[in-house]
């Protein structure tokens, strides 16, 4: 891997870097494949038309179903999938520790059920590894533990600990499968993962120790998990400056467009989030003057596009009229148009922002589109 930053304006980073299945132009957001499809019947094809650079799939759920062993016989996720571009999985720690009724943490890693037909699994972090090794993404994250960000100090300082020794095993285990001969990826990269909830000093000290291991890559995890924006931002104006600056930096499960235009100023390189696809399958919709909701009748006659001048696959053909009554009508074609248009507006922000951060006039752009979407 090559990380190389092009340009910075105040805190944000325009980079690129360089895999084994292509040049990421970051800042980028992934957009989420979870089960190695996007929800709302969008193919690769569609990927490439709306400019998708990363896309992102769930290690646990492909894990559980179809299985990491039948995609390695098949030649990996990418020929799997037909994707030629970087894939990054997540490690399936969020979606164990979710299972919170299910599941027992040990120091060797976690037992729990399959949230499908309750079967015992059990995955720590030589089982992710692999599994992800299998799956023969770009990028694998390191198997950790995703505290609640309430959970108490002891608590919170003993999961962080347990993290750390996870991701000692994760680093041995990556290069020990990237040594064999049959391995789909052999330039597979590892991205560790800072914890600490809501503690500053818990997040810096964790921030310190995972740095010193010179990993591929560094995310900021257990944030967006109820904690409130102002708290989440100041844990990345804590935390950030003590991740290595010349590697990538991820911040896991965000967000918002408001949330990534923050993070983006504080030295943040790669975002994920469900929303774009999530709202759109239920009918809202981003735009530069804020999200719709075409389920409004205001709509029921409305001949313009989602967004005037935009110029994702539904604005080109389809008006807002049209595609509320097919969400009315519960047809699937309504949900693809609303989801294609939210990855195009995600994509696109995304390339607006890295032309600000190389015109050194990002915080001009960021306050304009703020202003924009929030009327603020």
């Amino acid at each position: 891997m090559e990380y190389k930053i092009i340009a910075k304006d105040g805190g944000a980073k325009r980079a690129e870097v360089k895999t084994a299945h292509g040049v990421i132009q970051t800042p980028v957001f992934m957009n989420v494949g979870t089960v190695a499809a996007i929800k709302g019947a969008v193919s690769t094809d569609d990927l490439r038309e709306i400019g998708t650079q990363v896309e992102l799939s769930n290690t646990y759920h492909l894990h559980v179903r179809t299985g990491d062993k039948l995609i390695k016989q098949f030649g990996g996720l990418h020929k799997f999938m037909n994707w030629d571009r970087p894939i990054l999985t997540d490690s399936g720690g969020f979606q164990v520790f979710s299972l919170a009724g299910m599941r027992k943490i040990k120091e060797e890693g976690v037992y729990f059920n399959s949230h499908i037909d309750g079967h015992k699994i059990f995955m720590g972090p030589e089982e992710s590894m692999q599994i992800q090794s299998n799956l023969g993404s770009t990028i694998a994250m390191a198997f950790d533990e995703c505290p609640s960000s309430v959970a108490d100090r002891d608590y919170m300082e003993k999961s962080v600990a347990r993290t750390t020794r996870w991701l000692e095993r994760c680093q041995r285990e990556m290069e020990r499968l990237n040594s064999l001969p049959d391995t789909v990826n052999r330039q597979q990269l590892l991205f560790g993962i800072n914890q600490g909830g809501i503690y500053e000093d818990i997040r810096i000290a964790h921030a310190k120790t995972i740095s010193a291991m010179d990993l591929d890559g560094y995310a900021v995890g257990g944030l967006a998990v109820g904690e409130s924006h102002e708290e989440m931002y100041r844990i990345l104006d804590e935390t950030v400056p003590f991740l290595p600056e010349q590697k990538p930096t991820y911040l896991m499960g965000v967000g918002t467009p408001a949330n990534i235009l923050e993070a983006v100023d504080r030295g943040i390189d790669f975002f994920d989030c469900v929303y774009p696809s999530r709202n759109g399958r239920h009918g809202h919709v981003y735009t530069n003057k804020g999200k719709r909701n075409l389920f409004n009748q205001k709509y029921e006659l409305d001949p313009r596009p989602i967004e005037e001048g935009c110029m994702c696959p539904a604005c080109r053909s389809y008006s807002r009229a049209y595609i509320r009554h097919l969400l009315k009508a519960k047809e699937m074609l309504g949900m693809r148009l609303c989801v294609l248009h939210n990855l195009y507006f995600y994509n696109k922000m995304m390339e607006e922002i890295r032309e600000a951060i190389e015109e050194h006039r990002y915080a001009e752009y960021k306050a304009q589109k703020l202003e924009g979407m929030t009327g603020k």
